[in-house]
């Protein structure tokens, strides 16, 4: 949980789950909404993949990431439960 965690502290990482929220893109998309080069959103991009709150699917010649709900939706469980201890 701890990588889930580090992954959710970094406000760029935020926006592209927020991003992801509203609808599946490539990283050229995603790139497209921050002032910064492509090589810093692709490692962006392999941090939340590697805390699972994303999953990369590659379709033709680009990756198509989209939010993993079930992650979040475990997470959002995780905070609510801790809430009520």
């Amino acid at each position: 949980m701890f990588n889930t965690f580090k992954a959710l502290s970094d406000p760029t990482r935020m926006k592209i789950l927020e991003l992801l929220r509203k609808e599946d893109m490539t990283a050229g998309e995603i790139a497209d909404h921050f002032h910064m080069t492509k090589p810093s959103i692709s490692h962006h991009l392999s941090i939340l993949n590697q805390a699972d709150l994303i999953h990369a699917e590659k379709k033709g010649q680009f990756i198509h990431y989209s939010l993993n709900t079930t992650m979040i939706q475990e997470i959002m469980y995780w905070a609510l439960k801790f809430n009520k201890e």
